[in-house]
């Protein structure tokens, strides 16, 4: 955001002094507030606006626009976050972009150019099971990226309460919790009892029949008991961890 920033108040700057004139400005401005592709308009404006980069969702494009609002992006000097990359998907895109990483639990490309305003504090990332990990791997990667400290505490859940209660001392030093669950979802009610910081919940499809692709996890965790416990839509880490970041920042 800074480097966008910076770039704006400089041709601004430019403007005010006449040393460019106002039609020369918007030349260098073409690609403000957006920049416009034949398949997508790729919203340089909202790092400005919003202090985030736009943040791609990979699930349903081509390789090639995949590629494309990528490089886009990166030409900004601002970081990248594609989530919903599938391995096959990334296996055709990576020799376009080089220097990202790809978390295939997660299904997420990233790549940092500039260090994102620090968070306040720690985000943790739970899990109630080993299923629940790619979900809550991209809430983690998406918290990263967005510039918080990130601690990840799998395999939690309330089938084994001791393991929860036997991290309680780490967990207690979280600024926010994202919790990830699926069957009954009943994890974040239980940390949300515990801890005295904002619990966001993340219900998975994971479970047997009767958990209705984690439908009956959302409801569980709408119906949370605890105070503090916000709840996202099923399988969505990135918007969770979105949340959390926000909170961090404040």
């Amino acid at each position: 955001m800074a480097k966008m920033r910076k770039r704006l108040e400089e041709i601004l700057e430019k403007v005010r002094t006449g040393e460019v004139t106002p039609a020369k400005a918007l030349d260098l401005l073409v690609d403000y507030p957006y920049c416009e592709l034949d398949f997508a308009k790729v919203d340089h404006l909202r790092e400005v606006a919003k202090g985030t980069p736009e943040i791609v969702f990979g699930l349903g494009k081509t390789p090639a626009q995949i590629s494309r609002i990528s490089l886009e992006i990166l030409k900004k000097g601002s970081n990248l976050l594609v989530t919903r990359v599938e391995p096959a998907v990334w296996s055709e895109i990576k020799a376009q972009l080089p220097r990202a990483a790809y978390n295939e639990a997660a299904r997420t490309v990233s790549l940092i150019q500039t260090e994102p305003p620090a968070g306040n504090g720690t985000i943790f990332v739970l899990t109630a099971g080993t299923s629940d990990i790619p979900v809550a791997e991209e809430a983690a990667v998406t918290s990263e990226v967005l510039g918080n400290a990130t601690e990840r505490i799998y395999d939690v859940g309330v089938a084994g309460l001791h393991r929860l209660l036997g991290q309680y001392e780490r967990i207690r030093r979280a600024r926010v919790i994202v919790t990830v669950a699926g069957m009954e979802g009943a994890l974040p009610s239980v940390v949300a009892g515990l801890v005295r910081v904002p619990v966001i919940a993340v219900p998975t499809s994971v479970g047997y029949g009767a958990s209705f692709k984690g439908l009956a996890a959302l409801l569980a965790m709408l119906n949370a008991c605890p105070g503090g416990v916000a709840v996202v839509n099923i399988d969505n880490g990135f918007g969770a961890a979105f949340l959390a970041s926000q909170i961090n920042h404040i």
